[in-house]
């Protein structure tokens, strides 16, 4: 590429931005085309906590144009120690608005939409469709199998992650490569696996598994490398050791299988034996 053509590439950046993405625009995988691929991106963030503030702050750092963020909690005390959108002087603050000043404080040249409401199934479609990859930080069983279903039945990618104590796990779902239920057919049983406000969870887990998450949608947006589709990878940082688990689609998965029975949304919390949640993401 010769300096006339980097100099069009650049066009459509503001200086600041040019020097704001130098890193990313000397990068052979990236450069100015793929920077402009990622300005035109437009990302949702289901929970501003544990996994959703390091994917969002990366997305944001990154120069990705549009971030949304779903949540209806308001920043507590305790969130603090992994929720890393959030500061002291938040508490009390509803975490839609802090996520979007800390964003915005980062990076001042994207977009950021806000959905303070909780993520049902009256509303999913309607939060969902103007996105291109949906990330999924939600800290719920009922939340995550709504997620994984409207994006699939909507089209879209799902860059998924979870933690618990010192575990955690990452993969993508993109509809006609598998889904959720493929390799979680049902939910466990009620109070079976404990949430991380009942067993507690390593905070820096939170940064590791978003910054996979966070990496898995640039290189969706980006079309390079070898992503998380069909893959799992699972971290065990108590002894530091990460594996990857293959995860094929099931023919006969309800929902992405040959003769699916799922096709419209349904009532996820009495899918999963569980009350409405009052958080989307308040303990993740």
């Amino acid at each position: 590429m010769n300096k006339a053509e980097v100099s069009d590439n650049n066009a459509s950046f503001t200086p600041d931005e040019v020097m704001r993405y130098s890193r990313h625009m000397i990068m052979d995988q990236v450069g100015p085309i793929g920077q402009r691929k990622l300005k035109d991106a437009k990302v949702l963030i289901v929970g501003a906590g544990g996994l959703g503030s390091p994917v969002a702050t990366y997305l944001a750092l990154g120069g990705v144009g549009t971030v949304g963020v779903v949540d209806f909690d308001v920043v507590d005390l305790s969130n603090l120690q992994r929720q890393i959108l959030h500061r002291t002087e938040d508490v009390g603050k509803p975490k839609i608005e802090s996520a979007k000043e800390s964003l915005l404080s980062y990076n001042p040249n994207i977009e950021v939409r806000t959905f303070e409401e909780p993520l049902v199934s009256d509303n999913a479609f309607r939060i969902l469709e103007d996105f291109d990859i949906v990330v999924n930080g939600a800290d719920n069983f009922a939340t995550r199998y709504l997620v994984c279903d409207a994006a699939f039945l909507a089209g879209k990618t799902v860059v998924d992650g979870s933690v618990l104590l010192f575990d955690g796990q990452a993969t993508v779902y993109k509809p006609g490569s598998g889904c959720y239920r493929c390799l979680y057919p049902a939910p466990p049983p009620p109070g079976l696996v404990p949430s991380c406000a009942e067993a507690g969870v390593l905070g820096a887990m939170t940064g590791l598994v978003g910054s996979v998450q966070a990496t898995e949608v640039f290189k969706e947006i980006l079309g390079i490398g070898e992503n998380l589709i069909g893959r799992l990878i699972l971290i065990d940082s108590l002894n530091m050791e990460f594996r990857m688990m293959k995860i094929k689609r099931d023919p006969k998965c309800p929902l992405c299988g040959d003769n699916p029975t799922i096709k419209e949304l349904i009532d996820y919390d009495q899918f999963c034996g569980t009350p409405p949640v009052t958080a989307l993401d308040a303990q993740s």
